[in-house]
């Protein structure tokens, strides 16, 4: 089943009854609007340089032993006495 010429000039017209102009005018206004923010967003976040190259392969990354990650974790202590108003 293919869609023609026909249905979609139906469809068109059955969409100006039912929104009417000007709310279809606005919705292609600001999805002209949303495609040119996306399409400016796209080229200014490419990188500058290949990430992927620079990175160095994942064999020769050493692994943190568990004496160096320690050290980066604090250790937490919760209090959980119960503390008496007025006392």
């Amino acid at each position: 089943m293919r869609i023609g010429a026909v249905e979609i000039i139906l469809i068109i017209v059955l969409a100006l009854i039912l929104f009417g102009g000007t709310k279809i005018a606005g919705l292609g206004k600001s999805l002209g609007k949303s495609i040119k923010e996306f399409r400016n967003e796209i080229r200014s976040d490419e990188p500058k340089t290949d990430t992927l190259a620079a990175a160095p392969p994942a064999a020769q990354v050493a692994a943190p032993d568990a004496a160096s990650t320690a050290a980066v974790i604090p250790a937490v202590t919760v209090d959980t006495t119960e503390k008496k108003e007025g006392a």
